[in-house]
């Protein structure tokens, strides 16, 4: 007696998001399933999401991927925040770490009480109670107990794919080579019926997912899932990615240059540098671009230039019939807070948890939806701010950026912010109270005042607080040894021959 047949899924694409759903379901689901992945050598991918955020260490981990394996195949190296340079004005800069600063208070967060130092005359940054901030500043990293050191990685997507691709198969994925000739539709139900290559073969399925990035050959050319158009708030249009050799030993943190039409990404790997410019192509052509990029990169190219166009949007329907966009085919977001992958993880780990046992449900489609487009209109508003929250006005890009309308949403949340120091993190949104706080701040909003909690503590008992949690930040920071020598020691990828 045989059971029912497998749910066979289908995943349009490979690169990063492709192996990354492919690489989840098969050792989450095992047998339950029938995985297919067809993707083509002749296709590139985008291959540029090479800085991450630190939920990504949490998606390994379920697949119970060892960490030092994972780092050594990808050549990657550790990650605890971002450097952003000229965003309040030219020439400032500022830091948006992971973690926590100082230590909050459950009825007000910590800045409260850092702002009510400043009033009785204490002169400390609000920097100097970061654990992961120093130690950025200091190239210095390892990991702690208990997880007391909050990180992400800066990697080579294009080996995290490779790297996936190895346990997925392994776990029972199989990979067809092809190019989708066609999309075939299902007459009656307008469902997806299969997909057909360009060597005749007809690959059927009963989900299909959308890992074919901008092209959204299955979600958008097939089904018409529609695309929400965000440029008005997030004007950048255009970027050029370019690799070089390492110049430097490599930090623990990606920088984010601000420039008169956008911005530069610089992510350290093991054993290259990763480098881009966003712009908006209204203020910047692209041989501009291209010639700005490689005149401000640290160590010879390695590569060629990849120009890329994009509409920083979302697809109206991410599930769609019996279609899911995972990815770049679902929406797009800048890079400017490292989250592409981020994006890619949750809607994975949203679909498995929704997974059909037999036909699909409407309510699972409309719950996905809503929880996908919540996820995007939150990371939006956050990316945002880095444009609007400016002194920035020397160039017609900033003049737009400081004079554009916001969602209200976002307004909300700044002013909130500006008048009470108050942030409030809803629905499990992505960018928790001290991300909010670092980069208002870091862009110019002082808090006009503080909660009256702050106020209680005696002279001698604020002093105390404040100088005991800098101290120990300090003291651990100075324990710390150097980022580039521990990534050798724990994941470094040695000559061939040698032993570890």
């Amino acid at each position: 007696m045989t059971g029912p047949a497998p749910y066979r899924i289908v995943i349009a694409g490979g690169g990063t998001a492709g192996w990354m759903a492919a690489a989840a379901i098969a050792r989450t689901m095992g047998k339950a399933v029938d995985l297919t992945l067809v993707e083509s050598d002749a296709i590139g991918t985008v291959g540029v999401g090479e800085s991450t955020i630190p939920p990504l260490a949490t998606y390994n981990r379920l697949l119970g991927i060892n960490e030092a394996d994972f780092m050594r195949a990808t050549r990657a190296t550790f990650k605890l925040g971002i450097m952003f340079d000229g965003w309040k004005r030219a020439g400032d800069s500022y830091f948006h770490s992971f973690g926590l600063t100082g230590k909050d208070h459950w009825s007000a967060g910590f800045q409260h009480f850092w702002l009510e130092g400043l009033r009785r005359g204490h002169t400390q940054p609000y920097d100097a109670y970061c654990l992961e901030l120093l130690a950025a500043a200091d190239n210095r990293f390892a990991h702690l107990p208990d997880e007391r050191m909050n990180y992400a990685y800066q990697l080579d997507s294009t080996l995290y794919g490779r790297f996936l691709r190895g346990l997925a198969e392994a776990d029972g994925a199989r990979r067809v080579e092809g190019r989708i000739q066609q999309v075939a539709l299902d007459g009656e139900s307008g469902n997806i019926a299969a997909l057909v290559l360009d060597s005749g073969v007809r690959i059927e399925g009963d989900l299909f997912l959308d890992c074919t990035g901008f092209r959204a050959l299955l979600i958008e050319q097939a089904l018409h899932a529609g695309y929400d158009d965000w440029t008005h708030y997030l004007p950048c249009d255009s970027a050029i990615a370019v690799q070089t050799e390492s110049a430097e030993p490599p930090p623990p943190f990606t920088r984010a240059m601000a420039h008169d039409a956008g911005w530069q990404w610089r992510i350290p790997l093991q054993h290259r540098t990763g480098n881009g410019i966003v712009y908006c192509s209204r203020y910047l052509d692209h041989d501009a671009a291209q010639e700005r990029l490689l005149g401000n990169v640290q160590g010879p190219v390695l590569t060629e230039p990849n120009r890329l166009r994009f509409v920083t949007g979302t697809r109206r329907k991410q599930w769609h019939r019996n279609c899911i966009a995972i990815g770049l085919s679902g929406g797009f977001m800048e890079p400017l807070e490292s989250t592409s992958i981020h994006l890619i993880q949750r809607a994975i780990l949203r679909l498995i948890r929704m997974m059909p046992a037999g036909p699909v449900s409407e309510r699972d489609i409309a719950e996905f939806n809503d929880q996908q487009n919540a996820d995007m209109l939150q990371i939006r508003d956050f990316l945002i701010l880095h444009y609007k929250v400016t002194e920035r006005r020397d160039s017609p890009f900033w003049r737009q950026c400081a004079a554009m309308e916001i969602p209200d949403t976002l307004a909300q949340k700044i002013e909130l912010f500006r008048e009470t120091g108050r942030v409030f993190r809803r629905n499990e949104e992505l960018f928790a109270e001290n991300s909010w706080v670092q980069v208002m701040m870091g862009q110019g909003i002082v808090p006009q005042e503080r909660h009256p909690i702050a106020g209680k503590l005696r002279d001698d008992e604020l002093a105390k607080l404040l100088e005991t949690l800098r101290e120990t930040t300090r003291r651990t920071v100075a324990g710390l040894p150097d980022h580039g020598a521990y990534v050798a020691r724990y994941c470094g990828v040695l000559p061939q021959g040698q032993a570890r």
